[in-house]
């Protein structure tokens, strides 16, 4: 069965708001008529009080009136809380779906995506319950207060539809002038905030080396083209918002005289020529609100944009069929592979096998390729061809919550969470106090720990900002031997270690290895072979060597010692 490529999990999302719109609109249907109240009370307080000079009538219809405003403030409450409560359904149907979307794009290396993707969904649950939304619900209530405008006099109707056509005109004119500016106001205020948050991780290298002014005046260039394009859009916002207030009252008025006109030819009677003029101005208030709220519109529209090709681009994942417990059996089959969305090749054809419990160390010049090979074998990067497998499986399609507690990763860029050193060890599951210290005792952290007033309780801060690099890198190492996995892999695990570190690392291996675990190592630093197996070296993103520590060393040192030994000269004969 084909499944339908333009499925919209956004779209789908909204349609599931039907019933909280349909009863926004039955509430609306009270508040419209509500709202002619004041104007109902000051026609009956001339006609019947003025004339009868009765005191129990004005006191009645004051008591009326009165009723009716707390009536009315209590269903715009209802009404605005309705909405509200649909876009708290709107959040609660997305927010997974959107959390996900912006994980995988962050892994596919595309900027910005984070935070603006949240903000843009923060957008659209908070314009449902707003007055500009609200306004395009009374919409349809205006065109039948219009069909009541033409049955008192088909001149007033025409009048009023002439009126909503320069109303709707003057939105067009709105959308068409705001637009661009706005949608590049939008886009340079992304670039300036990632910007500044690309500076202030790294404020401490700007303080150190002067770089602060420089730095601020390339900011302040694109905060003041940003600041510049949004004030041009509320100009011709605000421009257009005068001029379709203008429009309605004009037209309030102006129906108000031709309903007067209309009374002396004797085509209108009684006080309908000041009903008309207030129905003429409830048929416009509508795209008044509309208009006045364009840039919150405009903004919205943008937000669902935004969205719904980032859900599209990268749907929910479904759970495959559940696999058995791998072994730890790793085979790579001829990988050619780059960075996401890159047509670059890094790894050239790449084929490699470790056996359930062996070791590989992964060495080479930089920008070789490691890096990237490890992110393949933990199944975060995609290939461009070729397969790495886990025990016979894909390991990018295995599910990687099923997955997880049997890998185990550390990646060069050592990253970790604000919170506990238990909670950051036991990879904020639920810790297992015995575990947690079982993995700490691995990499040589217990003492260190010990000396903490918290102990494992200890909260690191934002990115482990508490710790020192050192500290840092064997939290991470912690996390990733945590449980004992079946497969772990450390991308340049030694790179902050001093001597006590590299021999504590040197343990853990050599325990993850007694215990039946794969262990493979991207390094520079050899003194980790000790405890190392197999080894390849990695060079332009091909396999030069592949295998024992012993037989690569040795074919190394030939290669080396061929390369420095000078050519002898012919013999003249």
């Amino acid at each position: 069965m084909k499944q339908n490529k333009e499925k919209s999990p956004l779209r789908e999302a909204l349609a599931s708001l039907i019933p909280f719109l349909k009863r926004a609109f039955y509430f609306s249907l009270v508040v419209n008529v509500l709202v002619l109240a004041p104007s109902a009370y000051m026609m009956e307080v001339y006609d019947r009080v003025v004339n009868s000079r009765s005191h129990t009538t004005l006191l009645m219809l004051t008591l009326l009136v009165v009723g009716a405003y707390l009536l009315l403030e209590a269903l715009e409450w209802v009404r605005r809380q309705v909405m509200h409560d649909a876009g708290m359904k709107l959040d609660k149907g997305l927010r997974e779906q959107v959390f996900g979307a912006v994980f995988m794009a962050r892994i596919q290396n595309i900027p910005g995506v984070g935070a603006q993707a949240l903000r843009d969904l923060k957008t659209l649950r908070e314009f449902l319950p707003s007055p500009g939304f609200l306004a395009f619900i009374d919409t349809p209530l205006a065109l039948l207060v219009l069909v009541i405008i033409f049955l008192m006099a088909p001149a007033l109707g025409w009048f009023a539809v002439a009126g909503a056509l320069v109303q709707f005109m003057i939105g067009v004119i709105n959308e068409r002038r705001i637009r661009e500016p706005l949608l590049a106001a939008n886009r340079n205020a992304m670039r300036a905030q990632t910007y500044a948050d690309g500076v202030i991780r790294n404020a401490q290298v700007i303080e150190s080396m002067g770089m602060l002014g420089h730095i601020h005046k390339r900011w302040m260039e694109r905060q003041q083209e940003f600041l510049w394009q949004q004030a041009e859009a509320s100009d011709h916002a605000g421009t257009n918002s005068a001029l379709s207030k203008l429009v309605q009252s004009l037209l309030t008025s102006l129906l108000l005289g031709m309903g007067c006109w209309l009374t002396l030819k004797g085509e209108l009677h009684g006080s309908g020529m000041i009903v008309a003029s207030i129905l003429g101005g409830r048929v416009l208030a509508p795209l008044v609100q509309v208009i006045g709220s364009w840039r919150q519109v405009e903004g919205a529209l943008e937000s669902f944009s935004r969205l719904e090709g980032l859900l599209k681009e990268f749907p929910l994942q479904e759970k495959g069929m559940s696999l058995p417990e791998p072994t730890g059996f790793l085979a790579v089959e001829g990988v050619i592979a780059g960075a996401p969305r890159s047509p670059v090749q890094i790894l050239k054809g790449v084929s490699f096998r470790v056996a359930p419990g062996g070791s590989l160390a992964i060495v080479g010049p930089s920008a070789s390729g490691k890096t990237t090979l490890a992110r393949l074998l933990v199944g975060v990067w995609p290939a461009m061809q070729g397969k790495v497998r886990l025990d016979g499986n894909d390991i990018y399609q295995w599910d990687k919550e099923e997955l997880g507690q049997y890998i185990g990763y550390l990646p060069q860029n050592v990253e970790l969470f604000e919170g506990t050193i238990a909670e950051n060890v036991a990879r904020f599951g639920d810790p297992d106090d015995e575990k947690v210290h079982e993995a700490c005792r691995m990499v040589g952290l217990s003492d260190f720990i010990e000396t903490l007033p918290k102990r494992f309780d200890t909260q690191i801060g934002d990115d482990g900002s508490f710790l020192s690099g050192g500290e840092r890198q064997r939290v991470a190492l912690a996390r990733a031997v945590y449980g004992m996995p079946k497969f772990v892999v450390l991308d340049e695990p030694n790179a902050s270690l001093d001597e006590a570190g590299d021999a504590a690392l040197l343990n853990a291996v050599k325990l993850l290895r007694a215990r039946g675990t794969t262990v493979i190592v991207i390094t520079h630093r050899l003194n980790i072979l000790g405890a190392i197996e197999h080894m390849l070296v990695l060079v332009d993103g091909q396999v030069q060597r592949f295998g024992t520590c012993q037989e690569v060393m040795e074919a190394l040192q030939s290669q080396s010692a061929a390369q420095q030994q000078p050519l002898k000269p012919k013999p003249q004969g």
